[in-house]
């Protein structure tokens, strides 16, 4: 499994983030808001952790799908789907989404939401892959991802391509993180067709550091 176990550590000893990312939340209500039946429309993310992204498709209508390596975050995920959106469809499990247990072209939108970044290139590849084929044709993909540049990009021990154990910024001590390139989005997306690629960018500490995230949007496109 690619996924990290320091994550399933992190998941049982501290608090994790509720609500979704307000880029998150412009991707499904520009792709799925329109949809006559919104509870057809399946949605699924890659990394999935607690679930705060699919508290909010699920209190939307949507049908969700999460996968992540963490039992623990499975579970607190189920938990609250259960206690805040009542009548939830769709379904969680651990796994990991290099591997996905998912039939081919079965999802309206796959997300990543900072997800990926936390695999070698290699196996990001793999994952982008998986994503491209259990899409429906037409569906929507979005990723967020750390880019080159971040705070925290170069800091610690080397992990590969692009990748670092990192001792700074909001990501130290979160085990590996993947910082993407530009030139590298292309070869990321395979199959899938980019969409929309915006890089967005705050500071902390004083402006003394910068943090760097690729907003990323593509689709499967239909067989001609």
């Amino acid at each position: 499994m690619t996924w990290d176990p320091v994550w399933e550590k992190m998941f049982r000893s501290r608090p994790w983030g509720k609500y979704p990312s307000e880029p998150l939340i412009r991707f499904v209500a520009r792709n799925f808001y329109s949809a006559p039946d919104r509870s057809q429309i399946r949605l699924c993310e890659l990394g999935c952790g607690p679930g705060a992204n699919l508290w909010y498709m699920a209190r939307e209508g949507f049908s969700v799908f999460g996968i992540d390596g963490s039992e623990t975050a499975i579970h607190i995920a189920r938990e609250r789907l259960d206690a805040e959106c009542a009548g939830w469809t769709g379904e969680l499990q651990t796994g990991d989404f290099v591997h996905l247990p998912y039939a081919d072209g079965v999802f309206d939108g796959v997300i990543d939401h900072e997800a990926i970044c936390c695999a070698g290139f290699e196996d990001a590849k793999a994952a982008y892959r998986e994503a491209w084929r259990v899409l429906k044709p037409g569906g929507k993909f979005f990723s967020r991802a750390f880019a080159k540049g971040c705070v925290g990009d170069g800091t610690g021990k080397p992990a590969g391509y692009n990748a670092w154990y990192v001792t700074k910024g909001p990501t130290a001590d979160e085990g590996l993180i993947r910082f993407t390139a530009l030139e590298d989005v292309e070869v990321l997306l395979g199959g899938l067709r980019q969409t929309s690629l915006e890089l967005a960018t705050w500071t902390m500490n004083g402006r003394q550091d910068e943090v760097r995230e690729w907003l990323i949007e593509a689709v499967k496109e239909p067989t001609p």
